[in-house]
């Protein structure tokens, strides 16, 4: 079985679906923000309940959906221990085996396009399959002239680890910008322009020599991708009270929100589901209509009944979740429906820490605003 390979067209990246036919559990890998929506519907056309959301190493030239995806469908993000990617709950080392049904796949650390950069091998009804991210592409190799990057020790990633696969292992590469979509280890390791045959010190030169642009996007997009893509604001919308959104009226600040709660200008309604309003704790006078519910964290067919029932003409809607992600999601489903939503940025428990626990850098609770549990 192949993996479900996509393609977004801005940065050229390849992100992959893999599942177990059994358990429908699913990993992805390398997810695009700008292509969430996309990820979440083929998830749900192939009935699969995604599990993990697993990184390559800290992009530079787009944003990872990895923390979106959490917030939506329950799954956990994964990433190398050495990218610092601290709000990933699974931190990976070499040889770490991720697990999604039956099936398993296996780090193994290549660095050198970053410092912790890793591929992932996977080995399912008898076909091998590796997911190199930017170490090996089609006919070339990942760059090493920024962000921890080392042409030494991609050297020794290819020749030591990658080329030591068998050579029927089907290279399915981070990116690529000639339409070429899969190649095979022995096809690389006889042909490939950047590293076939080469010395070492033939490729250390080769590399010196690239003088290639500065990905456009690369101060947007490591600082986002150190936190899984998740990228809230919460001081620029406590400056101007409520942020310009797109499909919404706004995003607005925990603090804000609490204002217009007040003040009697505005309805909260809770989309978390029950177990997490239950469990973590929720905000007095706060709706609870879920957005998505257990098991599989399937959309509440009840959602848009409930809400247009509890809305009050003249009165804002601001939407919570855990971290601002669901919440979203469903202020943009308001607004379709004629209601003035707004979003609160952050959420209940806010972003992952640097020990991926949430509560301890943002969020209603962090703010030290009303809330109970129990």
């Amino acid at each position: 079985m192949n993996p479900i390979q996509l393609f977004d067209p801005a940065s050229s990246t390849y992100t992959y679906v893999l599942f177990d036919a059994d358990s429908r559990e699913a990993l992805i890998i390398d997810p695009v923000d700008a292509q969430l929506q996309r990820d979440l519907a083929l998830l749900r056309e192939y009935g699969l309940r995604l599990v993990l959301a697993v990184e390559t190493h800290a992009h530079a030239d787009h944003v990872t959906s990895a923390g979106l995806l959490v917030e939506h469908t329950g799954a956990r993000t994964a990433a190398p221990e050495a990218c610092g990617i601290r709000t990933a709950a699974l931190q990976l080392h070499d040889g770490t085996e991720l697990s999604f049904g039956r099936e398993r796949l296996r780090a193994l650390h290549t660095p050198g396009h970053t410092a912790g950069s890793m591929s992932y091998f996977w080995e399912s009804g008898g076909h091998r399959h590796v997911f190199t991210g930017d170490t090996l592409l089609i006919n070339g190799c990942g760059r090493t002239d920024f962000q921890s990057g080392s042409a030494e020790a991609l050297y020794r990633s290819l020749t030591e680890v990658l080329f030591s696969l068998p050579d029927d292992t089907v290279v399915w590469p981070g990116h690529d910008y000639h339409g070429r979509q899969q190649s095979t280890i022995g096809a690389e390791k006889r042909s490939n322009a950047r590293i076939a045959g080469k010395s070492r010190e033939e490729f250390l030169a080769l590399m010196a020599g690239l003088n290639l642009p500065r990905p456009q996007r690369i101060a947007e997009a490591v600082p986002a991708n150190l936190r899984s893509g998740l990228r809230h604001d919460a001081e620029e919308a406590e400056l101007f009270g409520a942020r310009a959104a797109q499909g919404y009226a706004g995003d607005v600040s925990p603090r804000q929100a609490w204002r217009w709660m007040e003040e009697g200008s505005a309805l909260m309604v809770d989309v978390r589901t029950d177990a997490e309003r239950e469990w973590v704790g929720f905000v007095p006078g706060a709706l609870g209509i879920a957005w998505k519910q257990w098991p599989g964290m399937a959309p509440n067919a009840d959602f848009d009944r409930l809400l247009l029932a509890a809305a009050t003409p003249g009165k804002k809607i601001v939407m919570l979740c855990r971290s601002g992600v669901r919440s979203v999601a469903a202020a943009r489903r308001a607004t379709e429906l004629g209601l003035e939503a707004y979003n609160v940025l952050e959420g209940f428990e806010g972003d992952p820490d640097d020990q991926a626990q949430r509560g301890h850098r943002s969020g209603w609770r962090y703010h030290g605003l009303p809330w109970r549990q129990g």
